[in-house]
């Protein structure tokens, strides 16, 4: 700055001190961003970079973006603890990586993974950094790091709590201190880097405690730490000191052996030496059940059933960053409980051969053999759990650990116990789509069941699946709002010669007629499919015929719904006259539709026998109850929160007119006695309707 000036720049506060103070005529601090404007602004630019976004169109990416930052923004504002990390310009990096991670990856496999996102930003700090280049240990900055905060991280994760008191700091960092030289690289460690992994707790009434700059590098470090072995118990640490020591003796033995034996024909003295042996060698057999320990942590803390109702580590981590919409808590609330759902899968990620690398590069080496052995050692934890019926956002965590883990023979191995594959509810966006389509393209076996129902899913999705879809015997896809578009995709699924899906369900999708057309075109050339469910997708009168015109080409569908669809006489007509000269269909569900008197005594004229199709269209059969009147009531029930209430009441009321005038055509009291039972359960659901507690 100035031509006489001469300026030393250091991230290390601990070398200043070093440098005599008769050279030093000032010193300055410079704190990163202390203004929320600064970190919004770097936000915006980081965020708004051209082709972050994938192969969207520009209208939506750009959309998209603004949106993202619209919502960090909001949560800076609310100045809680990502404000706080934010103050370092490095964490905003990890901030914008991680939202690039979870909303612009679009690729099969993803190229990147949460761990490697972690361990590249420890390199990008630490990458050759020793803590004290004066003490003879030379330790590297992130071993220290793993062994000391690692501790912290893990104690907290064991215990389920995110803040820390300076009595707790004290325990992990200075209990076992016994030399002069370990509290030296103490107080280095405090002045150079305490700060940049934690710092005061902004929540009210917490403001005497600390917490981890970012929620999930507790998480990170405490896989580290049981990863990288430092979890010992004290007879474990002993044992590793006498064994090495022993080891040292007995080879030293071994040279005075040798040459004593050449002059001395003394028998005892290679046994001796062979007892000096037999303590290495136990000691490493009984520390290879670290592995064991290892795995079966692992496997403890991915399925605690504790977290099975939880949101799925991926939804959590947004939630982190981006804050939850609604009123905010009150201080006084209880809080929730701590999740750390991440700590399990950053242990298989650490496992990976790119992320051993690069902490090898920071001074945490992890062996080729210990990280097979580990993995030996999760065959036997990690994937006998697995097979346990999971809930859906477990079952995603699941999947995400194997994601993670980047290990294909052992992921093959891990999928194909899965038959069933249940995800609804789960909100699948473009890099969960990504991950599941990734994970299970390591094996080729046919999945009995792929449940997606309400998960988001759009067209963009069904074309990152298409490969797992194709290989799915059932797949439900209900509530998506998948329109034609994703009709188009689903065409394309079923005329594809290695299609293997023979029950589709797309009920509760705006479907409407071009969809249907798409569908018409797929039933006509598809050789799997015997079941298909159109409930309440909007086809009206054009989509049923739609439908219809194709429908004969088809030769293995047995079962077709097209309830709720407002169609009206003629159309359901004409889909059951192509229905009675169809070779395998036999059932058409045509319920809560518009149909007539006159068309329902048409429908009900059908017969199984001679016809060869059932119509099922009311809860009646004639004048006897119809073998299907519990399902139809239940299909009600299930959709019932996402139908419109009053046409809903209306069709019931039809439906009960409907009883009680058969009722009153037979005189068979076993018959009456049925249609008392059907029309009080029909009666129930009214009046559960009517006061809403359905």
């Amino acid at each position: 700055l100035c031509p006489q000036a001469s300026i030393i720049v250091t991230t290390r506060p601990s070398a200043v001190r070093r440098i005599p103070g008769k050279y030093v005529g000032r010193y300055a601090e410079i704190c990163g961003f202390s203004d929320t404007n600064l970190q919004k602004l770097y936000f915006q630019m980081r965020l708004s970079q051209p082709g972050c976004s994938g192969e969207e169109s520009q209208d939506h990416s750009s959309a998209e973006q603004e949106n993202l930052v619209e919502m960090l923004s909001r949560n800076l504002e609310r100045h809680n603890q990502i404000t706080a990390a934010c103050f370092l310009p490095s964490y905003c990096w990890l901030v914008c990586t991680t939202l690039h991670f979870l909303y612009f990856t679009r690729t099969v496999p993803p190229s990147q993974t949460l761990t490697g996102i972690y361990t590249s930003f420890l390199r990008l700090n630490f990458s050759g950094e020793v803590l004290d280049s004066t003490d003879p240990t030379h330790i590297s900055m992130m071993k220290y790091v793993a062994k000391t905060v690692g501790k912290l991280a893990y104690e907290g994760v064991m215990s389920r709590k995110t803040c820390f008191s300076e009595e707790d700091l004290r325990q992990c960092f200075e209990v076992e201190m016994k030399t002069e030289s370990e509290l030296n690289l103490l107080e280095v460690f405090r002045s150079d880097v305490f700060r940049f992994f934690l710092s005061p707790c902004v929540q009210p009434g917490k403001e005497h405690t600390f917490v981890f700059t970012i929620t999930a590098m507790q998480e990170y470090l405490a896989a580290l730490y049981v990863v990288l072995g430092e979890k010992k118990t004290l007879a474990q640490r002993v044992g590793k000191e006498l064994s090495e020591v022993i080891g040292k003796v007995s080879e030293d033995v071994a040279v005075v052996v040798n040459i004593v034996s050449k002059v001395l024909p003394l028998r005892f003295l290679p046994v001796l030496f062979n007892l000096l042996k037999i303590f290495p060698r136990y000691f490493s057999r009984v520390s290879g059940k670290d592995k064991d320990a290892i795995a079966h942590t692992m496997a403890e803390e991915l399925f605690k059933e504790e977290d099975y109702y939880n949101d799925d580590v991926l939804d959590q981590i947004n939630s982190s960053i981006l804050g939850v919409e609604g009123p905010m808590r009150h201080p006084d609330e209880a809080p929730d409980d701590e999740v750390f759902e991440l700590f399990p899968i950053f242990m298989g990620g650490i496992l990976s051969r790119r992320n051993r690398a690069i902490l090898d590069q920071l001074g945490c080496s992890i062996k080729n053999l210990a990280a097979f052995e580990i993995a030996q050692a999760m065959k036997k934890t990690v994937i006998r759990k697995g097979r346990k019926g999971l809930p859906p956002s477990e079952l995603m965590d699941y999947l995400f650990f194997l994601h993670e883990f980047q290990n294909e023979r052992f992921t093959a191995e891990a999928v194909r116990s899965l038959r069933a594959v249940n995800l609804s509810s789960v909100k699948m966006t473009p890099l969960k789509c990504s991950v599941l389509a990734s994970v299970m393209s390591t094996t080729c076996h046919e999945v009995e069941e792929l449940n997606l129902t309400s998960c988001n899913l759009d067209s963009g999705s069904l074309r990152t699946l298409f490969p797992v879809l194709l290989r799915c015997k059932a797949l439900h896809l209900q509530l998506n709002s998948l329109g034609s578009d994703a009709c188009k995709e689903i065409r394309d699924l079923l005329l594809h010669d290695k299609c293997v899906v023979s029950s589709l369900r797309l009920a509760n999708n705006p479907v409407g007629e071009q969809g249907a057309e798409y569908l018409a075109e797929a039933l006509a050339g598809n050789r799997s499919l015997t079941q298909l469910s159109l409930l309440h997708t909007a086809l009206g009168d054009p989509g049923a015929e739609a439908i219809a015109r194709r429908l004969a080409e088809n030769q293995r569908l047995q079962e077709l719904n097209l309830g709720y669809n407002s169609l009206t006489d003629a159309a359901a007509l004409r889909v059951v006259e192509v229905a009675k000269r169809h070779e395998t269909l036999d059932k058409v569900h045509l319920y809560f539709n518009d149909i007539s008197e006159d068309g329902k005594r048409a429908l009900d004229s059908l017969r199984m026998d001679r016809d060869g199709v059932r119509a099922l269209v009311f809860l009646t059969a004639g004048t006897d109850v119809s073998d299907y009147w519990s399902h139809i009531l239940n299909v009600v029930q299930r959709n019932l929160p996402f139908w419109d209430r009053e046409r809903v009441r209306q069709h019931l009321a039809l439906l009960l007119q409907d009883l009680e005038s058969s009722r009153s055509q037979t005189a068979n009291p076993w018959r009456k006695a049925k249609f008392l039972r059907v029309e009080s359960e029909v009666k129930k659901m009214l009046g559960k309707l009517q006061d809403g507690s359905l």
